[in-house]
């Protein structure tokens, strides 16, 4: 019998992923990981919801301690971004650094397990020509999630399964329902497990970060209002300002070494390139030319068609820590304002994907 470590948050789409292989005949074991304290799936009520689906199903569950990865690789990376101005994206952060890589090493080392699954919305093909694992969307385009794992290395793409990849997610619960799972009904998660757990982004990081109030400028450095904190703005932001003007103004950058807060208005939000970096080339090489793809810059935007081109310094190898420039090209429709400065820095386009 074939064995799989199944990610378990206590929510229905991990709980129906772990039924449905199990009645695929593989031999299941539950992983639930303890990210912190409080309310919320990734703490105490998801680890006993996630409990009893393994006692339902007769199957084996370890509760990991994972605080201290979470402490570091989340909290601190947030915190550190937010008070830098930058506005991170956790979601794949914590995906890589929290949960597949350390629950694939976990599997292999105290398991023997080869293979872990999660119930992720994403699908993983193999090229027959390269031998290289490709990350593609899921069939249920309104819930894909390949977006926040575009960081997931060779190695665990090559052992990880997701078995609601190829199904919609009224699927899924109609599943659940099916199997008689006590997660068939239970509301999804509408935020990050931080915010859910502190009532709002804004307690979070008040928690941690000293509020500096300071001035809101335009880009000649007029000063048109006073801010709360640099660290509560994002870029692209119009809703929360606090600023009369005759038309709308979104933030366009965040200068967190003289606190302030730079506003314009919508051709002066949005832009036609921009320099990435930290790129992960799931289904190819790193380009040493110029590479015709399609990028998406924010989760519920869609990807929009640009040129890359590679920036001297590219090295070899999977990973392309130097910069790339990307362009949007010429007649397509320019990314709205981004949301997340770490999402165009940090997003790899994924050619070919589905």
């Amino acid at each position: 019998m074939d064995k799989v470590v199944v990610g378990l948050s206590g929510g229905v789409d991990s709980s129906t992923a772990a039924t449905v292989l199990h009645h695929q005949g593989y031999g299941v074991v539950g992983v639930t990981l303890w990210l912190m304290k409080g309310k919320g799936q990734c703490c105490s009520e998801g680890m006993v919801d996630a409990a009893q689906l393994c006692e339902q199903l007769g199957i084996p569950h370890h509760i990991v301690d994972s605080r201290e990865l979470f402490q570091k690789n989340i909290v601190d990376y947030l915190v550190d971004g937010y008070a830098a101005g930058i506005t991170p994206l956790p979601c794949s952060n914590c995906n890589k650094m929290v949960k597949f890589a350390p629950m694939l090493a976990y599997a292999r080392a105290e398991l023997g397990i080869e293979k872990i699954a999660t119930g992720h919305y994403a699908r993983i093909t193999q090229d027959p020509t390269t031998g290289r694992y490709q990350l593609r969307r899921a069939i249920d385009l309104s819930k894909d999630q390949s977006y926040f794992l575009y960081d997931l290395s060779q190695e665990v793409l090559a052992a990880t399964m997701f078995p609601l990849g190829e199904i919609p997610k009224t699927e899924t619960r109609k599943l659940a329902a099916e199997f008689d799972l006590h997660t068939a009904d239970k509301p999804e998660s509408q935020d990050l497990c931080l915010v859910e757990a502190h009532g709002s982004m804004q307690t979070f990081l008040d928690k941690y970060i000293q509020t500096k109030t300071g001035d809101i400028v335009d880009r000649r450095g007029k000063v048109l209002g006073q801010h709360q904190g640099v660290h509560h703005y994002t870029i692209g932001q119009r809703k929360g300002l606090g600023i009369a003007a005759p038309e709308p103004l979104y933030v366009i950058a965040l200068d967190a070494v003289n606190n302030r807060v730079i506003v314009g208005d919508r051709t002066s939000a949005g832009q036609l390139e921009c320099t990435v970096s930290r790129l992960n080339w799931i289904a190819i090489d790193p380009p040493t030319t110029p590479l015709q793809a399609e990028v998406q810059v924010r989760y519920r935007s869609g990807a929009v068609p640009v040129s890359i081109v590679p920036i001297d310094g590219v090295t070899e190898g999977s990973r392309s820590p130097e910069p790339s420039q990307t362009e949007a090209t010429e007649g397509s429709r320019s990314p709205e304002p981004s949301q997340t400065e770490a999402t165009e820095r940090s997003r790899s386009p994924e050619p070919n994907q589905n």
